[in-house]
């Protein structure tokens, strides 16, 4: 196999492993060779999310707020002056350093833009996310182990 063949056939086994899981970004880097391929993003359409049986604070079994919230244990809509906290790339969010540590913030905790208030795990490597902004953390919108897209809510933080 010639090795523009194997180039290509690893591209393809990228784009199926995107769409199994539907992945908006996937990175990859083997020695010198790096790839990264993105997906359109769809256009956005208005629609309302409603709330599934699950544990209680679980909204949909993906996303829970451990803050103040409305009704049923839904998070409260987004308010004005407050900020959210993204994920930079796509992999898994973690809320402490290991399974036996406490989160590094919590509902209530003070950040500053320095600070590293979760970690996202991305092809075996550990990624320190920092706040970039200072204020008190209002809402966690991921749970520990989910898998979260480039770009989606992590925290609501009340800025100072």
């Amino acid at each position: 196999m010639t090795p523009e063949a194997s180039d290509l056939k690893r591209i393809k086994e990228l784009i199926q492993i995107m769409e199994e899981h539907d992945l908006v970004e996937i990175q990859m880097e083997h020695g010198q060779d790096k790839v990264c391929l993105k997906r359109a993003q769809p256009q956005a359409t208005n629609v309302t999310a409603l709330p599934m049986p699950g544990p209680a604070g679980a909204v949909g079994g993906t996303a829970r707020s451990t803050g103040p919230a409305g009704a049923q244990g839904q998070p409260l809509p987004q308010e004005e002056g407050l900020v959210e906290i993204k994920a930079p790339l796509v992999g898994t969010f973690y809320q402490a350093s290991g399974p036996d540590s406490d989160p590094y913030v919590e509902v209530g905790s003070h950040v500053d833009a320095q600070m590293v208030v979760c970690v996202i795990e991305a092809m075996k490597v550990m990624n320190e996310i920092k706040a970039e902004t200072s204020g008190t953390i209002m809402a966690v919108l991921a749970r520990n182990g989910q898998a979260v897209q480039y770009g989606q809510p992590l925290f609501r933080v009340r800025s100072d």
